[in-house]
């Protein structure tokens, strides 16, 4: 009996629906493992720091050098537009410049060496630490973000700095641009001597299960849906030898308005806050999703200042139908819900595009169990619910309900933000903040994540399944493993270790800072 065809691995336009053209096929279980063993044989070739920092930032050149090309793929296969792209192919290139001077710079190797001290009780040996390749890293691409997010993006960016090949599974949303920003990745690695196979490329959803399972792949990143994320997770968790699994997989994004908030620039809020969650037609993983906004005048005057802002905003189109689908149900679901009011009505915008809107109820309905739950989840696109409080008792109950965020935010008023105000408001509130989330923004909006040393994109479950960061040159430590060599005789450590430091790595020695 003959084997069954593959399937066709198709590009669509977002905007009418239709396929444009046939780009891939779907990876078999035989072509998944040839893409994984020649990861596999391309780790030695990544050892040399130099070779990596090279990498990357001759990816970065190419990528800038075809960016025309580049941008016209991802907005005929997303429908961002050509504005938000190229900012985002912007941020993808710096994002690979900064792991290639990080990998310069050597401190995400962490080297620690503590020399014997035989007075000390018990006697010490002598330790030196630093980390290492994990190996052959999975990655999962993003829906919403065609370049920061998926081929080129931060894990496949991390990983190379760590020094691990990856196999990248594309995401059925933009395969064309996958395929495009693959090829430029595997010239770049040709360019510096690589072979093909540190940056493999897969499509296929079994291609996905194929990859998390496979013996030699060590650890994988994913950013998508919680389900989706999930079922990977637990894949990993349950294979012979368990791998990490770091999964970005949904975010509510709290916001919580105090009164003094309101009162002194209700209208600005309002506006602010339709700017962020209407962004990219809501299809941020930042996304404000819940507000919890004062009920009286000053909430009033926010409320109306957001039901003219979001008024104004045009229809636009999400990554894919399947998610438009999803939107207009989540939607009409939880606008159904008992006591809940859709002052601008979210929804079809057209026969391919949604309209942006916004619902509200009483935070009381929020902070007790059952009905209301649902509005405790991230509804994907241009969408918020607006709860209106009385006390802070409410907030207090609202907040304890919440599940896990990448942020939460605080408007705060001045004399909150000071220190002033006799309760400790905000000192209490960015507690209850800090509890919930990976970033807290003051004053500000969450959507807009920079690429920083600083930055922290992760938060608690469901937000992420670790405690890693995807975004910022940190994120390299998810594909590191850390080894100590006791008693070593010094002919025989390796180079980062060595006495004379060779390789003039910033390093800490008996506790001590050394910066070369």
């Amino acid at each position: 009996m003959a084997a069954a065809a593959a399937a066709p691995v198709w590009s669509v336009d977002p905007r009418t629906g239709k396929r444009r053209e046939q780009v891939a096929v779907e990876a078999t279980a035989a072509e998944v493992d040839t893409a994984v063993r020649a990861a596999h044989a391309a780790r030695p070739a990544l050892a040399d720091r130099a070779v990596r920092a090279a990498l990357l930032r001759r990816a970065a050149d190419l990528l800038d050098a075809a960016g025309e090309r580049v941008i016209e793929a991802a907005d005929a296969e997303t429908a961002l537009g050509p504005g938000r792209l190229t900012g985002e192919l912007a941020r993808t290139t710096y994002q690979l410049r900064s792991f290639a001077d990080s990998v310069d710079e050597g401190a995400f190797l962490d080297v620690r060496i503590d020399h014997a001290d035989p007075a000390l009780a018990p006697p010490r040996p002598d330790l030196r630490r630093y980390k290492i390749p994990l190996g052959t890293v999975a990655v999962y691409a993003a829906s919403n973000f065609p370049l920061a997010f998926s081929v080129p993006g931060g894990d496949t960016a991390s990983a190379l700095a760590a020094g691990c090949p990856v196999v990248i599974k594309a995401h059925p949303d933009h395969p064309a641009t996958s395929e495009l920003c693959a090829a430029l990745l595997r010239r770049a690695a040709a360019d510096v001597g690589l072979p093909d196979g540190v940056i493999g490329l897969v499509h296929g959803f079994q291609a996905g299960l194929d990859l998390v399972r496979h013996p030699q792949v060590r650890a994988a990143g994913f950013t998508g849906s919680v389900r989706g994320g999930r079922a990977l997770h637990d894949a990993a968790a349950a294979r012979p030898h368990p791998i990490p699994f770091h999964g970005e997989l949904g975010s509510l994004n709290p916001v919580v308005v105090t009164e003094s908030a309101a009162a002194e620039r209700a209208e600005a809020i309002g506006a602010g806050l339709a700017g962020a969650m209407t962004l990219g037609t809501g299809q941020f993983c930042v996304k404000p999703g819940l507000v919890l906004a004062p009920e009286g005048e000053a909430g009033d005057r926010l409320l109306t200042a957001l039901t003219a802002a979001v008024s104004d905003t045009e229809a636009g189109v999400l990554l894919d139908h399947r998610m438009r689908d999803a939107f207009l149900d989540g939607v009409r679901t939880r606008a159904a819900l008992p006591g809940v009011q859709a002052p601008v009505t979210p929804g079809a915008g057209g026969e391919h595009t949604v309209s942006a809107g916004f619902l509200t109820l009483a935070a009381a309905a929020l902070a007790e169990d059952g009905t209301h739950d649902l509005l405790l989840e991230e509804c994907f696109g241009p969408v918020t619910v607006l709860a209106r409080y009385t006390d802070e008792a409410e907030v207090a109950a609202v907040l304890a309900r919440l599940p896990g965020n990448l942020t939460a935010t605080l408007q705060l008023g001045a004399d909150e933000s000071a220190g002033r105000d006799g309760a400790g408001r905000g000192a209490r509130l960015l507690a209850d903040a800090t509890a919930l989330a990976g970033r807290v923004v003051v004053n500000g909006w969450p959507t807009g994540v920079a690429v920083a040393p600083a930055q922290h994109h992760g938060g608690p479950y469901p937000a992420t399944t670790s405690t890693a960061t995807s975004v910022g040159t940190t994120a390299a430590e998810r594909w590191l493993r850390p080894v100590a060599y006791q008693d070593t005789p010094p002919a025989l450590l390796p180079p980062e270790l060595r006495e004379d430091n060779p390789l003039g790595l910033p390093r800490r020695v008996d506790g001590r800072a050394e910066h070369a």
